[in-house]
């Protein structure tokens, strides 16, 4: 049986007052956590052991299935959130009328009262192609101030992390030449993801973005051509589908058109006739649906001179197989497969407190106790190996084999020491940069998009024994 619908003067008042924008601001993202970051931190307080100095380390265990690779970045926003991290007369308010909190001991609320991050931060810089069990970040901190930030980090590394990786992927499939295009902000998982979505995809190597907002606040020209609707609104309008093109063209001349409303072949053959005729000054044109194949190619023998976009759930598959059908195609928009899919799924552990290592050894979650580092060795440009050691482990040196140089570098770098920032935010170009020459400088058989291999990350002597002891002693 169908209930009737609730009566609005039986809804309490508290529920007729909420927010139901549920719209950010950065002061929020305080309270953007997991409720059990907050009753641990409580804990910690009333346990007297909050100020114990704890080091977190967030990594994958795996990569998403046919992934070689994961291109680190959201690292801008999570340095970002703990320079301002604190807790207002307000939100310590909303928090204390929670029940749950009832009996949270006094020292907790001193805490939020105070809040400040006063710890270390070493990280992998963005742009750099990162494997399992390697941290893409570790949170050195007083015990409270380390958990209780775990939920935002693992939000923006994590998503960041996805998108980069697919943008990364997109390009080493394209190749250099070809103009990408992030289209997705109607298709990611919220208004902030559509931003943090342009902001990684641009990172890793996307030319543009449709996404106004975020081009402005990147510095960036949106880019965009146009929808089927004004096609046919104008079109039914004016007269037709050449009235449509005309308008806009007027409007906004050397635009990109969209010419798959009707025909696609046949409104290019009209518009290879107003070119040729002067009458039309047409840039770029863009595919939407159909046999991008066979149409790019037929498209391209009627406007030999215009660039030729394609659109329409594109990723790095369908791009490898429109490249291997020789299509005429000289730029992509990339929307839903872009933003959305499987996700990477890092996680946030804590490795070392009050100087004893710790570690996870749950079936099939089991971790690498202690602080450590990544040593990533290079011969001629190319990974060779990437060795994960402790933090304070003596380094070994390399030499030149048979005249090849030799070469290695320590992945994670301080940024945040005593809570102030080490590091100025990078350009996006500068990060896009690293991201292609992280792409270039892995094998092809780990770029591959099916059945990658997986890269072996070896695991230094020390941290060997270091894990077998603390495995004994649990």
């Amino acid at each position: 049986m169908r209930t009737k619908p609730e009566r609005l003067s039986s809804i309490p008042q508290e529920a007729i007052n909420e927010d139901q924008q549920l719209t950010l601001t950065c002061e929020d993202n305080n309270l953007l956590t997991d409720l059990y970051e907050l009753t641990m931190a409580a804990c910690y307080a009333g346990e007297g052991v909050d100020q114990q100095w704890a080091s977190f380390e967030l990594f994958t265990r795996k990569l998403p299935e046919n992934y070689g690779y994961l291109i680190a970045m959201g690292l801008a926003q999570a340095l970002d959130f703990l320079e301002h991290f604190h807790f207002s007369s307000t939100q310590i308010e909303a928090l204390r009328s929670l029940k749950i909190f009832a009996n949270a001991p006094q020292a907790f609320w001193s805490l939020l009262e105070n809040a400040k991050f006063t710890g270390n931060v070493w990280a992998v810089l963005e742009g750099t192609a990162i494997f399992p069990n390697e941290p893409l970040l570790r949170v050195e901190a007083p015990l409270w101030q380390a958990q209780i930030v775990e939920t935002f980090l693992l939000n923006t590394l994590n998503y960041q992390t996805l998108i980069a990786t697919r943008a990364a992927r997109l390009r080493d499939v394209a190749g250099s030449k070809a103009k990408l295009l992030e289209f997705g902000t109607r298709r990611a998982f919220s208004p902030q993801a559509s931003v943090w979505a342009v902001r990684a995809a641009l990172a890793a190597g996307l030319d543009s973005t449709s996404n106004v907002l975020a081009a402005l606040k990147l510095g960036r020209e949106p880019v965009g051509t146009m929808a089927h609707s004004l096609v046919m609104a104008v079109g039914a309008l004016e007269g037709g589908e050449d009235e449509a093109f005309a308008a806009f063209e007027r409007h906004f001349p050397g635009s990109t058109l969209l010419i798959d409303t009707y025909d696609t072949v046949e409104a290019a053959r009209r518009l290879a006739e107003k070119i040729n005729q002067g009458e039309m000054d047409v840039k770029g044109v863009r595919l939407d649906s159909g046999d991008l194949a066979s149409l790019s190619k037929q498209v391209r023998s009627l406007l030999p001179g215009v660039s030729i976009f394609a659109s329409g759930d594109i990723d790095e598959y369908e791009i490898a197989r429109l490249n291997a059908e020789n299509a005429e195609i000289d730029g992509y928009g990339m929307g839903t497969k872009l933003v959305s899919g499987t996700p990477v799924n890092g996680v946030y552990k804590l490795v070392e407190v009050d100087d004893h290592p710790v570690m996870k050894k749950s079936s099939g979650k089991v971790t690498y106790p202690g602080r450590k580092q990544i040593i990533r060795t290079f011969k001629q440009g190319q990974i060779q190996a990437d060795c994960l050691i402790l933090a304070d482990e003596e380094r070994f040196e390399v030499e030149s084999e048979n005249g090849h140089s030799i070469s290695q570098v320590e992945l994670m770098q301080l940024m945040v020491k005593a809570g102030e920032r080490m590091v100025s935010p990078e350009p996006l170009e500068t990060i896009a940069k690293r991201t292609a020459a992280s792409v270039a400088s892995l094998s092809p058989e780990v770029r591959r998009l099916d059945d990658p291999i997986s890269f072996e990350v070896n695991v230094s002597e020390a941290l060997t024994e270091l894990t077998e002891r603390v495995r004994d002693q649990i």
